[in-house]
């Protein structure tokens, strides 16, 4: 009878705290109290975050973000996503509209000084993206055929404003309207995140890219100021996601397979190109 308690005691404890769970840290309890988490992530980004054709949320960012909840409450349901722009997702942070940000958030000093930020889960640069008869071959001409286009709050856009603050820039909402822009001839360019830009033109023949990388930048997840414990936990469940190389598994599912090797070098960060 004392084993079969003991192993009845196993079964619930095991229930209740999921195994992956019982590696971390201690969830805070204000979040613990709630039983879900609302994480920001991007809508409008592949391979990172978007909604696919039936609305569903999709890309690796997203599954970090289904395994933050997973971890936290033993299931990828207890993630409410909630889509979070380039200009919008630091305020929503702060505002308390959501928990955590998993949204291309590349850390920068003036963003440190308002977020905190987890370690790195990926490495990420920039590239600019033309149509494929465009006569631009390289960055530097990118000052006689303007304006680019490119997303408002990206570091894109706080790179164009201390390296090339002379050159006319069209600041837009998301990929899709930058995109658009480009096709329609209301910019010349588009400047957007490398990974972007190489699954875009793998599916359009119409464009292509620079292929020069710049603003190059770390990528982790944000929490608000002042909140350790949640910090800790969200820095130990990615160490754990490295730890079990679950990108792999998520890069094969959302990256076009020429293109896996080049990503399996940003998630986790392995191997930062030098400029």
């Amino acid at each position: 009878m004392h084993r079969r308690a003991l192993l009845l005691c196993g079964l619930f404890f095991a229930a209740a705290f999921p195994a992956a769970a019982q590696d971390l840290p201690k969830l805070p309890e204000a979040i613990a109290k709630v039983g879900a988490l609302r994480i920001g992530v991007r809508c409008d980004q592949p391979p990172y975050g978007f909604q696919d054709k039936t609305g569903q949320f999709a890309g690796i960012e997203v599954e970090i973000a289904k395994q933050l909840a997973t971890n936290a409450f033993g299931s990828p349901d207890k993630a409410e996503m909630i889509c979070v722009t380039a200009e919008n997702r630091i305020p929503q942070l702060v505002a308390g509209k959501v928990d955590v940000l998993v949204a291309t958030l590349g850390k920068t000093p003036e963003r440190a000084r308002v977020i905190d930020y987890s370690i790195p889960y990926n490495w990420g640069g920039s590239d600019i993206l033309v149509m494929k008869d465009s006569p631009l071959k390289k960055l530097a001409d990118i000052g006689s055929a303007a304006p680019v286009a490119m997303l408002k709050g990206t570091t894109q856009a706080a790179w164009f404003d201390a390296n090339m603050p002379n050159v006319e820039t069209l600041r837009l909402n998301s990929v899709s309207d930058a995109l658009q822009a480009l096709k329609q001839g209301r910019a010349k360019s588009m400047a957007a995140d490398m990974a972007t830009l190489v699954v875009i033109g793998e599916k359009d023949p119409t464009v292509r890219r620079l292929d020069e990388l710049f603003a190059v930048a770390y990528a982790g997840v944000g929490v608000r100021k002042n909140e350790p414990e949640w910090l800790a936990y969200v820095n130990a469940s990615l160490e754990k996601m490295a730890k079990d190389d679950m990108y792999t598994k998520w890069i094969a599912k959302w990256v076009p397979e020429e293109k896996q090797s080049f990503y399996k070098t940003q998630f986790p960060p392995t191997k930062v190109p030098t400029l």
